[in-house]
């Protein structure tokens, strides 16, 4: 959600700005809706003030034993103007807040201009892509022949684009999760919280996900509850209406969740393997700040997140999207795409992203100063990072000529072996 405030006195410059990321604001639409509002409410306090003189008339001559019907007939109706302009205040103010629910948030001023995803920025690499003496595999043959991961019972089960893990294919989805809950709080100073999966409209409204994107998220049927697209949404929204105390930012939270999402925009995108599904599991980063440290945050969240594809020995590069290719609520976003050598190319393994009070508006999440003065926080969040994708690029970047995956070392006490071989135990 927007500063109206902030709109009024910068509508220009916003438009502009929102038209880089391909958003047009009706700034006629805006401006109408302004003057309309501004001219009720003026009207309104102006016979606010000629109510309260005449009241005060009306007082003056009752007590000097005077006539005063003609006069309080007049504020009569005074009162029923002042009720209908209010009314149509409040219906302008809820038009106001409907434009503005459909507009995404204004890009910080260093994300750099562009339309697509060909227009994002690279920052930095890390790690050089292995050279294979042999083809390697995509993760999507080299799982089933393993025993580790099988495509077929999933959508027997449910339906395309489920999977389901075996043996030492399902120890290393968990170990992942353990491995990267353990470094971001041990190292990293997060805080554990396991939230609810099940979250309602007003958490989803919060953090931007309604009702722009209902149709990507599942609901249940007959019920306010929808099936968490990402532990950002319940996370996020655990201080929902209330008011941090600045002296305790920044709040660090990190969150396993399975995490649903329908695609329903997707179709045709990453159709094969575990990249893009209807179920993921992800360790989800999350950040409440003071406004003016939150970009700070942003830098520390997204090393954070960089240092679990560097402990796995995995390499990656960081892009900073352009206005076009940035979420709808985020002010500023970094994605790391880590190599895939079965796909001879980068993919996304996590978005890092500074809404700055958008989320903190929507979701009314407010930050108390020394002074005693309140304003909106700064959220962030990031995958640090998406379960099923690491899986993707260790099976892909460890595996060797004979079939085998080799366990990177600093997962080895959590997976119990260094070799994933054929038909793993467990498995079919």
């Amino acid at each position: 959600m927007h500063d109206l405030n902030f709109f009024r006195n910068n509508l220009d410059a916003v438009a502009r700005r929102l038209g880089d990321r391909g958003f047009e604001l009706d700034m006629d639409q805006f401006r109408e809706l302004d003057a309309q509002r501004r001219a009720a409410v003026t009207e309104a306090e102006q016979l606010k003030a000629q109510r309260n003189a005449d009241s005060q008339k009306i007082a003056q001559l009752r007590k000097d034993g005077q006539d005063t019907e003609a006069l309080q007939a007049e504020v009569r109706a005074i009162g029923e103007r002042v009720k209908a302009l209010d009314a149509r205040v409040a219906e302008v103010d809820e038009q106001f807040q409907g434009l503005l629910k459909g507009i995404p948030n204004v890009p910080h001023e260093s994300v750099p201009a562009g339309r697509t995803a060909d227009d994002n920025v690279e920052i930095k690499r890390w790690g050089e892509p292995r050279q294979f003496d042999f083809e390697p595999k995509a993760h999507w043959d080299l799982g089933p022949e393993l025993g580790i991961l099988n495509f077929e019972q999933a959508a027997k089960v449910t339906r395309a684009r489920f999977a389901v893990y075996y043996g030492l294919g399902a120890r290393l989805e968990r170990a992942l999760i353990n491995f990267m809950l353990d470094i971001h709080t041990r190292e990293h100073g997060y805080t554990e919280v396991l939230p609810p999966f099940l979250i309602n409209s007003d958490s989803m409204y919060g953090t931007g996900q309604l009702p722009k994107f209902a149709e990507d998220s599942f609901k249940i049927e007959g019920e306010d509850l929808w099936l968490a697209p990402t532990a950002e949404v319940p996370v996020t929204n655990l201080y929902r209406a209330d008011t941090l105390n600045g002296d305790d930012l920044p709040i660090s939270y990190c969150a396993y969740t399975p995490c649903f999402r329908s695609e329903a925009g997707s179709y045709g995108r990453d159709v094969r393997g575990i990249i893009r599904q209807h179920q993921f599991q992800k360790v989800e980063l999350v950040k409440f700040t003071r406004p003016e440290q939150s970009y700070d945050e942003l830098e520390k969240l997204t090393g954070n997140a960089e240092h679990i594809l560097e402990l796995l020995g995995l390499p990656y590069r960081r892009v900073l999207l352009c206005t076009g290719d940035t979420g709808f609520s985020s002010a500023k976003t970094y994605d790391l795409e880590v190599w895939l050598p079965g796909q001879n190319g980068y993919k996304e393994i996590s978005s890092c992203s500074n809404f700055e009070a958008f989320q903190a508006r929507r979701a009314q999440i407010r930050v108390k100063s020394g002074k005693g003065k309140s304003e909106f926080a700064h959220t962030l969040n990031g995958s640090g990072l998406a379960v099923g994708r690491t899986w993707v690029a260790i099976v892909e970047n460890y595996q060797q000529k004979d079939g085998s995956v080799v366990v990177p070392e600093v997962l080895r006490p959590y997976v119990g072996v260094e070799v994933i071989r054929g038909r793993a135990a467990g498995s079919l």
